[in-house]
């Protein structure tokens, strides 16, 4: 499973960015990935999600070709039970779902942060009538199965930036939403939840 638990990382980061990105920019012509690398809050985010995959990649690298230093990752030995890893396996599966259905759905208005230059449409139909940020949504979701599947400090770490940097992020696109939408973000807001 240590290997298949790499493979599933990299397929997740080729599904859930790599080909979407290729997908929206070769139908639009706009690069989705709009994430500055600067010092803004934006930019600040973007770097975040930088160190998450690679903190990501090192725990699950690590785990498939040196495991006996996963000793050194500071094991949880409280979630290190069959049960929960089988939990873990099933979110992560699920999360990975959750998202491509919720980027499908989206369809050329995806994007990674937030795009001040091309004005997309709001998406408030399909799994977004449930939540206002089923990708993100997902995201933790995955970052949590991860934790099932491989307790350690590494992980542990990695899911709490995920929940802060989200919550940072999510507050960011609301603002700009509702500037970008007006009312019907508005509407929206109090029609459907941040999360489900």
């Amino acid at each position: 499973m240590e290997y298949y638990l790499l493979f599933f990382v990299i397929a997740y980061f080729l599904i859930t960015f790599i080909l979407p990105t290729r997908r929206v920019w070769r139908r639009t012509g706009v690069n989705p990935f709009v994430v500055p690398n600067d010092d803004s809050a934006q930019g600040f985010t973007g770097k975040v999600f930088r160190i998450l995959t690679v903190m990501t990649l090192v725990a699950v690298g690590i785990n498939a070709f040196i495991p006996d230093w996963n000793q050194y990752l500071l094991p949880v030995w409280y979630f290190e039970r069959e049960s929960l890893r089988w939990l873990g396996w099933l979110i992560l599966h699920a999360s990975l779902l959750l998202i491509v259905i919720a980027q499908s759905q989206m369809k050329e208005s995806w994007r990674i942060g937030i795009d001040e230059k091309n004005r997309t449409e709001l998406i408030s139909s399909g799994i977004f009538r449930f939540s206002r940020n089923p990708i993100f949504l997902g995201m933790r979701l995955t970052m949590g199965g991860l934790v099932l599947v491989l307790p350690n400090a590494l992980t542990v770490v990695a899911y709490a930036l995920t929940w802060t940097v989200l919550q940072i992020q999510v507050r960011m696109e609301e603002a700009f939403l509702t500037k970008m939408h007006g009312e019907t973000y508005q509407n929206y807001l109090r029609t459907t939840p941040r999360w489900f």
